[in-house]
């Protein structure tokens, strides 16, 4: 799990849209459509998705609480509605990107969720993840991030990609490690969940 691609709940909400300079060029977007290995598919994040995601995100509060300062309160339906809400006004802005990973198989369903974010200033995106603890080990979070990796780079103006993870999170810095990425900084952060260490890893990959 990288830094936080939902916010289901009260606490603070990492899908504002950046300042306008961030955006990539005019009119650009990624594919709403994201076909992965293994019967895996991430598509654009829409308000219909918000009882499967509340479901999803419920089921894996304990999953994602050590990591995820949303997850410290279970999200209401309403909660769920108003981000997926938000995150169709900010794709629709060009700002920020936002995707669930669903089950081919199983139209609808929510086993992730990810998003390609302009908070990290010009000509750069941050990919932040999840997934289900049912489907952690199985490698969905590096084929995610790779293709989100290729859409973010295609994008006109963006130059590089980033993604940030505690130190102590040894599942969530293995993607980048994996990708190519290199390990540009290591950075003080505020500690906002229990299993955070306050050293925040900082992974880079340019175009």
């Amino acid at each position: 799990m990288s830094r936080p691609a939902e916010t289901p709940g009260p606490p603070p909400h990492p899908e504002t849209p950046p300042r306008p300079e961030t955006r990539p060029g005019a009119g650009a977007r990624p594919p709403e459509l994201l076909p992965l290995p293994g019967g895996v598919s991430l598509r654009r994040r829409r308000e219909a998705d918000a009882a499967a995601l509340n479901a999803a995100v419920r089921t894996n509060l304990a999953h994602l609480r050590p990591w995820m300062p949303w997850a410290a309160e279970a999200p209401t339906l309403q909660n769920s509605q108003e981000m997926c809400r938000a995150g169709e006004q900010v794709w629709d802005e060009g700002s920020d990107f936002m995707y669930l990973a669903g089950l081919d198989a199983e139209p609808g369903s929510v086993v992730g969720a990810f998003g390609l974010h302009g908070r990290i200033g010009p000509g750069a995106l941050e990919i932040g993840y999840w997934v289900h603890v049912d489907h952690t080990g199985r490698g969905l979070a590096t084929a995610a991030a790779r293709a989100l990796t290729g859409a973010a780079l295609a994008l006109p103006g963006i130059a590089r990609v980033e993604i940030h993870c505690d130190e102590a999170n040894a599942a969530s810095a293995a993607v980048p490690c994996k990708l190519g990425y290199r390990l540009d900084r290591v950075q003080d952060a505020e500690i906002t969940t229990p299993a955070e260490t306050g050293r925040n890893l900082v992974w880079v990959l340019d175009r």
